[in-house]
């Protein structure tokens, strides 16, 4: 039988181990790689918002820099399918949902106009872009987005349709490469 002393210290020492594994997890890159892990593990397939809740957007006047230093020219998406992000490097669910990102981009860059924004230095963006091999176009934004875009949450990605309507609205990590959303881009695409 324990005694009281040895019940004490067995109890301080699952204490000390929760702790440092909680620490671990919130404050270590191990913790980050975890974090993600996670995040790519519940993410599930964005979705269409109910025609009622389209809510139409006007990127006239919002000033974007890409990665050279250029003011993106926001008329090139007149009439197209938009696909935005919001990200950060920083951000677990947004490292989380990358990949699905960078597989949809290789297939539709042609036909969608992707904007990744981000407000974070250059140069961590250039090292992670290249860290992960991503070649996704990302901008820097110069002033606040529309108001129908901002979210106080990171990652917030949208879809517009070639009218400009919100018909896509997704926070925290999604699975933007699922077959499920790829039917939904592709009526997008097709749409008049």
């Amino acid at each position: 039988m324990f005694n009281k002393g040895e019940k004490k210290r067995k109890g301080w020492i699952g204490n000390l181990f929760f702790i440092l594994i909680l620490f671990v997890l919130l404050f270590t890159p191990l913790g980050t790689t975890f974090k993600v892990w996670m995040n790519q593990l519940l993410a599930m397939s964005p979705s269409l918002e109910k025609q009622e809740d389209f809510e139409q957007v006007s990127l006239d006047g919002w000033t974007l820099l890409d990665e050279e230093g250029r003011v993106f020219d926001m008329t090139t998406t007149k009439g197209k399918v938009v696909i935005l992000n919001f990200w950060a490097t920083w951000c677990p669910p947004c490292i989380a949902e990358k990949p699905s990102f960078q597989a949809l981009y290789d297939d539709y860059k042609n036909s969608v106009v992707f904007l990744f924004v981000t407000t974070d230095d250059a140069d961590k963006v250039k090292a992670f872009k290249e860290k992960h091999g991503y070649t996704l176009p990302t901008y820097f934004q110069q002033d606040g987005p529309p108001a129908a875009l901002y979210s106080t949450s990171l990652p917030a990605s949208y879809a517009l349709d070639k009218k400009g309507n919100i018909v896509v609205k997704k926070t925290r990590a999604a699975d933007w490469n699922s077959s499920k959303f790829r039917v939904i881009l592709d009526e997008l695409i097709e749409a008049k």
